[in-house]
């Protein structure tokens, strides 16, 4: 199935900083709750996320992601959600965040 770009354009994915981080540990599967920093427009999201195989919350911290932040809030267990931290799996399945190469401005728009 192909999408027309303004389709794709519809999903906002920007650039935060992980401001803090620490285990769910009321999800049903491990994960991890973040509060991000999407720069003064958006503002600090929060989220969980299943990323504990590759990441320790103290690791986090200052870390650069990208997420979608245009989604409808969701109830994770005793989470809201707020923004869909964004990873691709490795060999054995497990996510890996995506992040920028480089230090960039909090708030940028994936384009």
């Amino acid at each position: 199935m192909t999408i027309s770009y303004d389709e794709f354009s519809r999903i906002d994915i920007r650039v935060g900083t992980i401001r803090r981080a620490e285990v769910n540990a009321a999800a049903r599967k491990p994960a991890l709750k973040l509060w991000i920093d999407f720069g003064s427009e958006i503002g600090e999201r929060r989220s969980s996320a299943q990323i504990t195989r590759h990441y320790r919350p103290e690791d986090l911290i200052g870390r650069q992601v990208l997420g979608v932040v245009n989604f409808p809030p969701r109830q994770i267990g005793p989470v809201i959600s707020e923004v869909l931290v964004l990873g691709v799996p490795d060999a054995a399945g497990e996510v890996v965040l995506v992040t920028p190469d480089h230090p960039v401005p909090d708030g940028g728009r994936l384009y």
